[in-house]
């Protein structure tokens, strides 16, 4: 498909989602007052009655001594399947007003703990199969949600927290947790088993080894946090929110390895989706991998959120051998998109450039996570894609549909600018 076909196609979807979609909805507010009630109605003195577990959290404030915490969908345990953070919300359609719900009907069951103790297997009060800790890895490592009990240390804090933070992690209400017991024995899937038991595996080769199996990243960063990866006493508990990144790295650069000497794409593809107030437009050029993404923040988002403001720009890219640091312009969204990208030419067995422009709209009100980012990214490749004679001829094409002029992308954007010449492309950017 034609370029200029491909973006009035793609207008016409923009047209047909806007219209089905609801306005933006401040009624989780509303939710904040029925969950308190029906959080009253299952807590039994100081012990939380009949809960489910489908996940856990680490904070990473005061590291190395941290907030470990069991997670509890309190009078939903039937659905508690729904409320772990997972590909399965993009195929859901999730709102963002959907997010803040499920996020904040999690309650939070925490006790302190250093991250050392997860690399202390040998009895004692800080085992890490015993105890608290030891009911925190097994929700983490297993296969669906847990029957736990946990017996809650005072009042539970029912303040809400809906911050302004692009994380995964839950913003629920928080309680000190005092004991928690298992009500079942765990399914724990083999290959998981297989990385617990190998003290000699760096964390890095038990991630990539659980991804080649099947296992989604989503379900290796929380094993990754509970501290179940890597060698013997060495193991760590690590904070969620970064584990989410270090798991999109590590299984970023492991498919980058195995795209290496795979042939090019052999036409420019422009391909694009929308979610939840995010539009990204993906440009594939034939060559040697090389990767970029350009965050374009309007004003009246919420990372942006001053109406008079001029359109935010961040960037960040990276060559063929990769990068040596941590991104910090565009910090989570850099490695989440990265993995999108990486997976549709590892089934393509193909390799490319890849320019992804990200362009975080007013819609965007509240902060859902970097999740979005990748499913966004993940599910661009489905259906219809535009092609170009030219990189120039793409951006150009892509640029008429983004918040900001084509001269000031170019300045923003290493490939944009890099790849001009490349190309044999010199038309004025203007």
């Amino acid at each position: 498909m034609r370029l200029d076909e491909f973006i009035e196609f793609e207008a016409d979807e923009r047209a047909e989602r806007r219209r089905l979609a609801a306005e933006k909805d401040y009624g989780i507010l509303d939710h904040l007052d029925s969950f308190e009630r029906r959080f009253e109605e299952h807590v039994s003195d100081d012990a939380v009655v009949g809960s489910v577990s489908p996940s856990i959290f680490v904070g990473r404030s005061n590291y190395p001594n941290v907030s470990t915490g069991l997670l509890s969908p309190v009078g939903r345990e039937e659905r508690a399947a729904r409320f772990e953070t997972s590909a399965a919300w993009y195929d859901e359609g999730v709102s963002i007003a959907d997010v803040f719900d499920r996020r904040t009907s999690l309650l939070n069951s925490t006790r302190g703990a250093d991250v050392a103790d997860a690399g202390r297997d040998g009895g004692g009060v800080h085992d890490a199969w015993n105890g608290w800790l030891g009911v925190q890895r097994e929700v983490a490592i297993a296969d669906r949600p847990v029957d736990v009990e946990i017996g809650l240390d005072g009042t539970p804090d029912l303040d809400f927290d809906i911050g302004t933070e692009d994380i995964k992690t839950p913003t629920g209400p928080r309680a000190a947790a005092r004991t928690a017991d298992l009500g079942e024995n765990p399914h724990v899937p083999r290959p998981v088993k297989k990385t617990l038991e190998d003290d000699d595996w760096r964390a890095e080769g038990a991630m990539t080894y659980l991804y080649r199996r099947g296992f989604d990243v989503y379900d290796i960063n929380t094993i990754l946090s509970a501290g179940a990866l890597g060698r013997g006493k060495n193991r760590r508990l690590v904070p969620t929110r970064w584990s989410i990144t270090a798991v999109d790295d590590t299984v970023g650069q492991f498919l980058r390895g195995s795209i290496r000497d795979n042939p090019t794409v052999n036409r420019i593809e422009v391909h694009r989706n929308e979610y939840l107030g995010n539009a990204f437009w993906v440009i594939l050029v034939p060559g040697q991998w090389e990767y970029e993404l350009v965050e374009m923040k309007s004003p009246g988002s919420i990372w942006n959120p001053d109406p008079g403001a001029g359109v935010y720009l961040s960037a960040a890219s990276e060559g063929r051998e990769g990068r040596t640091g941590y991104v910090e312009e565009t910090a989570g969204a850099y490695y989440a998109a990265r993995m999108g990208v990486l997976e549709h030419l590892d089934d393509r067995g193909r390799q490319a450039k890849a320019l992804v422009l990200r362009h975080v709209s007013d819609d965007y009100w509240g902060p859902v996570g970097v999740w979005q980012v990748r499913e966004a990214v993940r599910n661009a490749f489905e259906g219809e894609h535009g092609t170009a004679e030219t990189f120039g001829e793409a951006v150009r094409g892509v640029a008429d549909h983004l918040p900001v002029p084509l001269g000031r992308l170019r300045r923003k954007s290493t490939m944009a600018a890099g790849l001009q010449a490349n190309l044999g492309d010199f038309v004025d950017a203007g």
